[in-house]
């Protein structure tokens, strides 16, 4: 089966590319990208006008598969991947039960044989994130594991982190740190300032991210490891990565476009679609993390897709934390920096679709011949609202209800195959 995308402008970050051809596909590889391919294919789908870019590769989502599958599940959440442009993701391990065994990293890749897109799953550190007892890390890489976290929960114990972060880098896995003090939290489900006071409700401090960001990145200085902080959300944690990347510690971090596009301000409304871990903060801080995004020293953005049901939403005070992403994180990055000229489109795609795979030691984000054929076809211009009800996923919990973003996937390539096209 061929496949030939006509007349796009092909972006690939790895290779320095960026301008019009086309690009050849025979069964799941690229076999050829240039100008006025006249090779005769099975479909022929003109780009005219679109980018064609790497697929997206997602690596910090909950699936809820197994044990809480009301909300979402490996099938499902392929299908809100695949309709963002997303290729592969990478699915942390706080499920039911924990991912911390060979066993359940074979459920897990089973049942993704039927996915539309690529699931990598992350072994847990400790065994149930209990925080207790380290897992074999050796036996997670061996039964298919990309990565280890306790995301959700932080390893309070630093000699257990620092453990970890040794045995995890010999064993092949990076170390991804929810960074959070729990004894700091104590119960706070917004962020700690003047929204949380206005509305009566105990706050989480930034004091909570900052301090085991810091803890963290001392341990990888010390002990020359790698280490990769979740989802940044403060001023101060963009100036740690700051400083110990200039100390040439091997850190590398991600955010999501929620902490560089919203507001705790949105907090008011007493929506709790619009409450995650970490939550949303300050403009000081969306405006801090927008620009570690635009200079590079944010490496990674995901999404932290997080679905919960309506009924769990309904209650704001009691309302389990997290948002749903994965069909709005390209067009909301794209709305917020492409289209206001402070990032050029490669690099987006260098943070959204190289770099997490590198950090991650898995296939894909590059479309040059050889390599495999998983590619995202964009409209970078379509402007479309985010209709809740529409999105693919079980979950429709989006904190960008409402808004108009600019990007839209088009067409998603999984090996060579068509699995999402827009037919808006």
């Amino acid at each position: 089966m061929k496949l030939l995308l006509k007349n796009g402008r092909v972006v690939s970050s790895v290779n320095n590319l960026d301008g019009i051809c086309d690009v050849l596909i025979e069964d799941n590889v690229i076999v050829k990208v240039a100008k006025g391919i006249r090779n005769k294919a099975d479909n022929v789908i003109d780009c005219t006008g679109l980018a064609v870019i790497p697929g997206l590769c997602d690596m910090h989502v909950h699936f809820r598969d197994p044990g809480q599958t009301h909300k979402e599940d490996i099938i499902t959440g392929s299908e809100a991947a695949a309709a963002g442009g997303v290729t592969a993701v990478a699915c942390m391990p706080n499920t039911d039960p924990v991912c911390d065994s060979p066993e359940v990293v074979k459920y897990i890749l089973d049942k993704a044989k039927n996915a539309k897109v690529k699931i990598y799953p992350i072994g847990a550190i400790t065994k149930g994130l209990g925080g207790e007892e380290l897992c074999d890390f050796k036996a997670l890489k061996a039964a298919g594991c990309v990565a280890v976290s306790d995301d959700g929960k932080p390893v309070r114990n630093a000699r257990m982190m620092g453990r970890a972060m040794i045995d995890a880098h010999y064993a092949g896995l990076r170390v991804i740190s929810h960074c959070e003090d729990p004894d700091i939290i104590r119960g706070g489900i917004v962020n700690a300032g003047i929204v949380s006071m206005e509305l009566g409700v105990k706050g989480m401090s930034r004091s909570s991210e900052n301090i085991i960001t810091g803890r963290e990145l001392q341990l990888a200085n010390d002990l020359e490891v790698p280490i990769h902080i979740a989802h940044v959300s403060t001023k101060e944690v963009v100036e740690l990565m700051r400083f110990f990347s200039k100390r040439g510690v091997m850190a590398t971090c991600e955010t999501a476009p929620h902490y560089f596009t919203l507001t705790e301000d949105r907090l008011l409304t007493r929506d709790a679609d619009y409450r995650m871990n970490p939550p949303l903060r300050t403009a000081e801080d969306v405006k801090a993390i927008s620009e570690a995004v635009a200079d590079g020293t944010i490496d990674c953005i995901v999404t932290d897709h997080a679905p919960h049901t309506a009924e769990e939403k309904a209650d704001f005070l009691k309302a389990p934390n997290g948002v749903v992403g994965l069909e709005t994180s390209l067009a909301a990055t794209l709305t917020k920096f492409y289209h206001t000229k402070k990032m050029r489109l490669s690099q987006i795609v260098r943070m959204m679709c190289a770099t997490p795979r590198i950090i991650l030691g898995i296939e894909g984000g590059v479309i040059q011949e050889n390599a495999v054929a998983d590619i995202a076809v964009v409209d970078l211009e379509k402007e479309w609202q985010v209709i809740p009800e529409k999105l693919h996923s079980k979950s429709h919990n989006t904190c960008f209800k409402g808004m108009t973003l600019k990007g839209r996937t088009k067409y998603t390539i999984v090996n060579g195959k068509i699995v999402y096209e827009d037919k808006d």
